[in-house]
Formats: C-alpha cells, sequence, structure tokens
C-alpha cells in the first residue's frame, strides 16, 4: 500500500508540476524520452528458429523527469507486451516502476523514491539501467549525499532493489566516504584521494540453511587509492564481498559458505600522444545477487565487467569474455580468475615522417585471465581467455579514412577445468568515403578463421549515409566452414530533431549481446524490428 500511495503522489507532483511549468516557464520544466523496441518474429526453416507463441515482442520505455530549482520528481513507465525473446522472464506487462521525489543543492542531496548508484567501481555494490541488457537494479528506498568543500563526500543509502517488474524483499544498507588529500593541502598539479565504503545485504533465508548456521545478513566493505599526477595514474581497491551461501550438497551439508573478495589495480599514462592503461583483477566468488541462487541475467546486484576489448564488429564478438566470478560443480570448482590487460593508444602528429598528412593513429591491447588454481591463493590454473589486437586508422583524404583491425582470441568453454581453449584469427577492414557534406559509404570487410567449432565465417556491411536523416545498411554473416548459412539484415533510419526511427529485417545467430563489459544471451531468430527513440 505505500509503494502505491507514493506512486500516485509522484504522479500527482508531476503532473501538477508540468501543469504549473506550462503556464510560467520559469517555475520548472519538464523533460520526458519514450522509446519502443518491437519485433515480429517468424519461424525460419533453414536455422529451426521457432518464434513465440504469438509472433511479436516489444519492450516500451516512457520516462518523465520535472525539474523546478532545487527539487525534482520523476517517473519511468515500463511495459513489455511480450518482452522480447531472449530478455528476463520476469519482465511482463506494463506498470509504472520507477518513481522519485528528490532535493538537491551545491553540496547537499536527497532522494526518496527509486534513485541509482555505484560505490568505487562497482565491484562491491552498483544499480544501473541497462536496457540493452533487460537490467534495472534502481534501488526503492532514500538516498542522501553530502560534499564539504570537495574535501570530503560521504554518500548513504537504504532501500530494496528492483527485480523484474517488482522491488525484492532484498533490503541494502551502505555508505562511501571518499576523503581528497590533495584538496585539504590544496595541491595544484597532485590529485590523491583515499575512499572507503560499507554495504550490508539482508535476505530472509531457509530453515535448512539457518540451520547449518548461515545468516541473513552479509557485510561488504572496500577501500581504494587514487592518485593522479602529471599524466600519470594509480589506482587501486581491495573489496571484502562478505560471506556467500551456495546450494551445493558437500559433506552432508547442503549449502557451503564462501567469502567474496576482489583487488584491483590500474597504472596509467596520457600525454603527448600516447595512452597506456595497466590493468590487473584478481576475485573470487563475486557474483553478488540480489535473490540469492535466482539465475537470471537481471539478478544483478554489483558490476563485474569484462575487462578487455569492448568490440563492436559482427566477428569479433562471436565468443565474448565474460568473467569467472566463482563456480561451483560436480566434477569441477573454480573460486575465480585472475589476470589483466595492457592497452596502449598513440598519435603520430600530422606533418610528422609517420604520421604524414593527416596523422596515423595506433592501438594495441593484450587481455589474458586465469582460473585460480587454489581458492585463496593468486596461484593461477588453467587459461580462460586470452585476446591480443592491433588496430590502425587512418585518414588518407579529406573523403576517406580507414580502419584496419586484427585479433587473435582463445577462450575455454569449460570454465577453466580442463586445459581445452578454442583459438579463432579474426581480420577487420572498417573503410568510410565522403562524396559529400551530405552522403558518405561505410563498408566492412571482415574474416574470421579458425579450427574449431563452425570453422570459418566472413561478413561484410554497407552503409549508405544522407546527412543529416537517412541512413540505410545491408549486412551478411556467413559460416562458409560449416552450416553455410547466411546471418543477413537489411534496414534503414530516419532522424531528425531528437527522434530516430529504425526499421530492419534479417536473421540473427544465436549468440550474446554486450554493454559495458557485461552480456546476455540471444536466441536464434528471423524478424522485423522496429525501434522508435524520442526526448523532449
Amino acid at each position: 500500500m505505500t509503494k502505491i500511495n507514493f506512486q500516485i503522489l509522484a504522479l500527482l507532483v508531476l503532473v501538477s508540476g508540468a501543469a504549473n511549468a506550462q503556464q510560467d516557464n520559469k517555475k520548472g520544466y519538464l523533460t520526458g524520452s519514450f522509446e519502443t523496441n518491437t519485433i515480429y518474429y517468424k519461424d525460419d526453416s533453414k536455422t529451426n528458429a521457432k518464434s513465440p507463441e504469438d509472433h511479436f515482442g516489444s519492450n516500451n520505455y516512457l520516462k518523465l523527469d520535472y525539474y523546478q530549482g532545487k527539487f525534482a520528481v520523476g517517473v519511468q513507465l515500463e511495459a513489455y507486451e511480450p518482452v522480447l525473446a531472449g530478455y528476463p522472464a520476469e519482465l511482463e506487462k506494463a506498470k509504472l516502476t520507477n518513481y522519485y521525489v528528490s532535493w538537491s543543492d551545491k553540496d547537499f542531496s536527497v532522494t526518496a523514491g527509486t534513485f541509482y548508484e555505484q560505490f568505487g567501481s562497482g565491484l562491491l555494490f552498483r544499480s544501473w539501467e541497462d536496457r540493452m541488457l533487460g537490467l534495472n537494479n534502481a534501488v526503492m528506498g532514500a538516498r542522501f549525499t553530502y560534499n564539504y568543500k570537495n574535501i570530503v563526500g560521504v554518500k548513504a543509502i537504504w532501500g530494496t532493489p528492483r527485480f523484474g517488474m517488482d522491488f525484492s524483499e532484498t533490503q541494502v544498507r551502505g555508505a562511501d566516504v571518499s576523503f581528497s588529500v590533495s584538496g585539504l593541502l590544496h595541491w595544484q598539479k597532485t590529485a590523491l584521494s583515499i575512499e572507503g565504503s560499507a554495504l550490508n545485504r539482508y535476505e530472509k533465508i531457509n530453515v535448512d540453511l539457518e540451520e547449518e548456521g548461515g545468516k541473513p545478513y552479509s557485510n561488504g566493505f572496500s577501500g581504494r587509492v587514487n592518485f593522479e599526477r602529471s599524466g600519470f595514474m594509480v589506482k587501486g581497491e581491495y573489496v571484502d564481498g562478505g560471506n556467500k551461501y551456495y546450494n551445493f550438497i558437500h559433506d552432508d551439508k547442503l549449502y557451503v559458505k564462501k567469502r567474496a573478495n576482489a583487488q584491483l589495480l590500474e597504472l596509467g599514462y596520457n600525454g603527448n600522444g600516447l595512452g597506456i592503461n595497466l590493468t590487473g583483477r584478481r576475485m573470487e566468488w563475486m557474483n553478488s545477487e540480489i535473490i540469492a541462487g535466482n539465475g537470471s541475467t537481471s539478478n544483478l546486484l554489483n558490476y563485474v565487467p569484462a575487462m578487455c576489448t569492448q568490440y563492436t564488429y559482427m566477428l569479433t564478438t562471436l565468443d565474448p569474455y565474460t568473467p569467472e566470478t566463482g563456480y561451483l560443480g560436480e566434477l569441477h570448482t573454480n573460486s575465480g580468475e585472475m589476470g589483466g590487460q595492457l592497452d596502449i593508444f598513440y598519435h603520430f602528429k600530422r606533418g610528422t615522417v609517420i604520421g604524414g598528412k593527416r596523422g596515423l593513429k595506433l592501438h594495441a591491447n593484450f587481455s589474458n585471465y586465469y582460473a585460480l588454481e587454489k581458492e585463496g591463493t593468486a596461484k593461477t590454473g588453467n587459461l580462460l581467455f586470452r585476446d591480443f589486437s592491433f588496430d590502425v586508422e587512418k585518414q588518407w583524404t579529406k573523403a576517406f579514412k580507414m580502419n584496419l583491425l586484427y585479433s587473435v582470441q582463445e577462450y575455454n568453454p569449460n570454465h577453466g577445468s580442463n586445459k581445452e581453449t578454442r583459438l579463432a584469427n579474426i581480420f577487420v577492414a572498417d573503410l568510410l568515403y565522403k562524396f559529400t557534406s551530405n552522403l558518405s559509404t561505410r563498408l566492412e570487410l571482415q574474416y574470421l578463421t579458425t579450427q574449431e567449432t563452425n570453422k570459418d565465417w566472413m561478413a561484410a556491411l554497407l552503409e549508405v549515409n544522407f546527412a543529416p536523416s537517412w541512413s540505410i545498411y545491408g549486412s551478411d554473416m556467413y559460416n562458409q566452414g560449416d552450416t553455410k548459412i547466411h546471418y543477413y539484415n537489411v534496414g534503414a533510419s530516419y532522424a531528425k530533431s531528437r527522434t530516430r526511427i529504425a526499421l530492419s529485417y534479417g536473421r540473427n545467430k544465436a549468440g550474446y549481446v554486450c554493454s559495458g563489459g557485461v552480456c546476455r544471451t540471444i536466441p536464434q531468430y528471423t524478424g522485423a524490428n522496429l525501434t522508435i527513440t524520442t526526448s523532449f
């Protein structure tokens, strides 16, 4: 009843504020956005793809926010009629899912209702929305922030995370504190800060777990240090994620208790056209969940991204890396992973011997991750994932730009339980040509060669842009090594002001869709896709 009353109050305040804003613009302003992603599915005898029962799926979002001085109120309505294939099944029907009221000034803010927040890198706690993943774990409760002269920052939260269309019974309470040493000492060329977070998670447990000594609460914390000077950067974080209980029969018990922990270190330099970033991470049992044991891809309470190159080309994303946060199996147990990545960028300036008339950009990345050989140690076991990539960007003329990419990827399909790996070499050419200021074309040519499942692939995409409004494209991904199936797509889009409409039709391969280093699986399907986004 309290939630219903809060929804009604938020709507009344929003409508009242919007009405006043129409009468006097000085009183406030209303912003909003609408997005619809609709697919009509059809059966495909070539791939054996089966459409849903009603051949239809539609994800829809309407967001409204009203601002007046230091005050803000907002709501979000979501409708899944029904949810698109591959999205979490708990997303269904229509509902007012998010609503909040907030007040903020230069140093202080307070929010009642739904809010998003992140502590540090997100390894301990993160609530956010990503519509591509079907993820929205906004917290319903209260949030408080305070900043004292950019020296001390404090954030405190309490509430229940959203799961699907409702808010879970799980409760989270936490605080995050940052202290700027450089701000206190008025350093001009050096930035140094010390930060810390604490999080309490509470979820009711069953009788079996209680009898085995399990607790309904878990306490986690993190400590961080950030340093920057003259282009150099050092960041370090230690996370104790608290106790985790896994339903796994062992030694006549139904549950196993594990202690989550992670260590993150980043070293970097950026200056004189050179950028270098070295990142290392070790973690164990870091799958923090809203509802313990639920396997949904939206059941996340923290952020554990894949720390490697985030590709966008078709063949480079066939087998994206998913971090190993801990795996319990009858034949094999893997507590986590250890590894890192080295990312290097260099810009040869115009007028140099290598840069030529218009400069040259080089980028290389090497990432390498191993399963932990023994829990509680830094001893590594079997390879989980390895990727080396090198790409070149060159603007040859005012009209012609070229990007060339090479990537060699190797991954373990069995959670590191054995030494089996699969290797692929991928080549990409991305060519852009501008005929006029309003007409341009972009051509992608890709090839993947491997001795593993499905053997070699090839892909191509041709995109024609009529600036500033129209764009059309056609693409095909062909498995020439095994199935001989074409995964084709054709589409067009129109954009004007803040509105974009896109329509496409094609055959889509089963695989993954990733955003920000987090992925979910998608089924194969054939059909027509209509997407509309607008904001005001």
